[in-house]
């Protein structure tokens, strides 16, 4: 781990010299992905030096100690070898961290996909309850919400509902959500008391750029219809709703929200790149069964990953057998102790399956 550690401080030295040189600046895109690289290197080499200082002073501290030195004095030695010994492995699990394989998609904006499934309307509902949840926890990071498209129920579910989440690592956040939520309460509806259980389905998608998922125009058949809202009444005149088929996949998308056409055939297309990115990425990590082994679960649309229990207040995440009895909060997007929880789980794994 040293050697390599030591490389990348070689590495950052290039990047800072790379930086200051005047014709990168003529060159915006170049300039960016410099800039990030010299950001992400800092970032260890930082960690790394301040390891290395605690290294030092716990490599002099000790020294003094071999001194012949008694009572208070030895001590306070004994004591402040303690202190420096546990900062060198905390810092050394922090550079371990930091030197895993990193996600290429982890800075990601990211495409959200929430459908309503088993349980009808109750389902839409919890469907929608979902969306407020990572639209909350979108705003309280910072992050950027828009909707891409909806499909709303008259009670004020949704059937579908697909949104991005703009904001940087926000795909190393969200990633782990993808997957079967299910709810247990009592419908309003419900006038016995009795629980009932429905579920939604979520999926993660990061966002593709246009330079990484070019879609051949001739393979696509875009229709255009008009609008309508629940319970099939318009929603405006014309035909702005636009129908995106992706020929060789089938891979449809629908999207009406916006008035202009224009408008939501942009949508559609960002829609449809972020899916065909992802059938890519499934394939691939199909290919690879060992790196599947480094991920909490298998991320497949299928797999129940997390239960929402109102009437004990708690929130059931499988994969990690955690449970938080703070139901409200969550919904509210107070999402972060599952997902560090999550993230330190794949950390986990990664380490382990490297050590192996």
């Amino acid at each position: 781990m040293l050697e390599k550690l030591a490389s990348l401080v070689e590495k950052y030295e290039e990047v800072t010299a790379e930086l200051s040189d005047p014709a990168l600046l003529n060159d915006p895109q170049q300039y960016g992905q410099v800039a990030k690289q010299h950001a992400d290197l800092g970032e260890i080499v930082s960690i790394y030096q301040e390891f290395l200082r605690v290294e030092q002073e716990l490599k002099d501290t000790r020294t003094m100690a071999e001194d012949d030195v008694d009572g208070e004095m030895r001590e306070l030695i004994e004591a402040e070898i303690e202190t420096l010994e546990e900062a060198k492995a905390k810092l050394e699990g922090e550079l371990q961290v930091l030197l895993l394989p990193k996600d290429p998609n982890d800075d990601k904006n990211v495409i959200v996909e929430i459908r309503g499934g088993a349980g009808g309307e109750e389902a839409a509902l919890f469907a929608g309850d979902l969306f407020r949840q990572y639209s909350r926890y979108a705003e309280r990071h910072g992050f950027r919400t828009e909707l891409m498209s909806s499909n709303p129920t008259e009670l004020g579910g949704f059937k579908e509902v697909i949104f991005m989440i703009e904001g940087k690592g926000a795909y190393s956040y969200l990633k782990f959500e993808s997957g079967v939520h299910r709810v247990q309460r009592i419908p309003s509806t419900e006038s016995g008391g009795r629980i009932h259980t429905s579920t939604a389905t979520v999926a993660v998608l990061p966002e593709a750029e246009e330079v990484e998922m070019e879609i051949d125009p001739n393979e696509l058949r875009i229709d255009v219809y008009r609008s309508s809202g629940p319970g099939g009444q318009s929603v405006n005149t014309t035909d702005s709703a636009v129908r995106v088929t992706h020929i060789p996949t089938g891979i449809v998308v629908s999207c009406q929200d916006e008035k202009s056409q224009h408008k939501n055939k942009d949508k559609a297309l960002r829609i449809l790149r972020a899916r065909l990115l992802d059938m890519l990425e499934q394939e691939r990590h199909e290919e690879q069964a060992e790196a599947r082994k480094s991920q909490i679960g298998s991320g497949d649309r299928s797999e129940r990953i997390r239960t929402y229990n109102f009437p004990q207040g708690r929130v059931t995440d499988h994969r990690i057998n955690l449970t938080l009895y703070r139901i409200d909060a969550i919904l509210d997007g107070d999402l972060d102790e599952l997902i560090e929880a999550l993230q330190a789980a794949q950390q986990a794994k990664q380490l382990a399956y490297m050590e192996a």
